[in-house]
């Protein structure tokens, strides 16, 4: 088992190396301030680019433009990055790199800042492997680095310098905003958002929420009915008799839970399905399996990764993998007292308008009888489900 498992993780993952990354509406402003409309690639920066992708029409070379040539890029109506030489802190956070320097280490860097609010009073990223640090600018203020650093009182001992709080403090002051309020924030986006979202509408300035133009449906609960293909077959260690139970096609009913892992354009996810599903079939009696009729019921709850290759704004393809946990309802092999077990399953599917959406799933074969001695058997299931998404 564990060996299927490691292969349909693997095959999953790997699919990730030909994943379709897309071109979309966006522009460069060049060092002679130059807008430049045109396709830039958009990977969803996990940490900020020092170039990016670009070509003026899907016909056109593709060209790599680097930050010494250009003052700001930017997707529509999803991101935006501007050029800016920063004193940034690039201490680690790791308790094996801390300092017992409580004091942030500055380095003059041209970097591009990712803007996450921008309005008189504008909040600015910046993400490179192991360290996030915020920025802030104002009409009055250039942009400058909100300081937050972890540092050692002794090797067991850990304090935080917050100055980030007392520089927000002397720079954001408005009769909607306390000192509670400042004393309460955090050194993450979404508590710093809420702040600048705060100030920016305390003093009547327009902005733009750039997280906001990016916040996409992160979970989908959808109903998932279908039919099962099954087949039982027993193997007897102390009988030459072995019974094989007919193939059935049963129905199959369940609720989808998916939560969209917010990085690499939303095209990974985690799925979790409690499915209602039985099996009802005959065979031929035997000393163990007298009645050999088999009713086997349960509640299967699969538990796993998807993974999505987008064909258009419509339409996408997907392929899962998951664990499944069965539980059992009142079910018997003939008068035999069904075994749940752990299993695995790999499905490939089509999504459209994330709305409706259809998948041929397989499971590895499950033994129900696995807690008699000389039994043995073969549950064997492979799907087609129907999906229609609430929301």
């Amino acid at each position: 088992m564990i060996k299927q498992l490691l292969l349909l993780l693997i095959t999953t993952f790997s699919l990730n190396c030909y994943s379709q990354i897309i071109f979309e509406k966006g522009y460069y402003i060049n060092n002679s301030n130059q807008k430049i409309d045109g396709l830039i690639k958009n990977v969803d920066w996990k940490n900020n680019p020092l170039e990016f992708e670009y070509q003026k029409t899907e016909q056109a070379e593709k060209k790599i433009l680097k930050i010494k040539s250009v003052k700001e890029f930017g997707i529509y109506n999803v991101s935006k990055y501007i050029r800016s030489i920063v004193n940034i802190d690039r201490s680690r956070s790791h308790r094996d790199y801390l300092s017992k320097n409580k004091n942030p280490i500055f380095k003059k860097e041209e970097l591009f800042l990712k803007v996450l609010i921008e309005g008189d009073a504008s909040l600015l990223l910046y993400k490179d492997k192991n360290i996030t640090r915020y920025f802030y600018q104002t009409t009055k203020k250039d942009i400058e680095q909100l300081v937050f650093k972890e540092y050692k009182i002794t090797e067991s001992k850990i304090a935080t310098n917050n100055e980030f709080r007392r520089q927000l403090h002397n720079n954001f002051n408005c009769s909607d905003i306390s000192i509670d309020d400042v004393k309460n924030i955090d050194y993450k986006k979404e508590s710093l958002l809420k702040f600048f979202i705060k100030y920016n509408n305390c003093i009547n300035s327009k902005y733009v929420n750039f997280e906001e133009k990016q916040k996409k449906d992160l979970f989908n609960l959808s109903i998932r009915p279908g039919l099962n293909s099954s087949s039982l077959s027993i193997s007897n260690l102390s009988s030459s008799t072995n019974p094989n139970y007919d193939n059935q096609l049963t129905f199959r009913l369940g609720l989808e839970f998916e939560f969209i892992l917010g990085f690499n354009k939303n095209k990974w996810s985690v799925i979790l399905e409690p499915t209602y599903q039985y099996y009802k079939a005959e065979s031929n009696a035997t000393a163990y399996l007298r009645d050999s009729d088999t009713d086997y019921q349960s509640i299967e709850i699969p538990i796993g990764l998807r993974h999505y290759l987008f064909l258009n704004d419509n339409s996408k393809i997907f392929i899962n993998s998951a664990v499944i946990y069965d539980v059992l309802l009142n079910s018997k092999v003939g008068t035999l007292d069904a075994s749940s077990q752990v299993n695995l399953a790999i499905g490939v599917g089509y999504n459209y308008k994330n709305k409706y959406s259809v998948e041929f799933r397989s499971q590895t074969k499950k033994d129900i009888l696995r807690k008699y001695q000389y039994l043995g058997s073969d549950y064997k299931t492979i799907s087609i489900i129907f999906g229609y998404s609430f929301f």
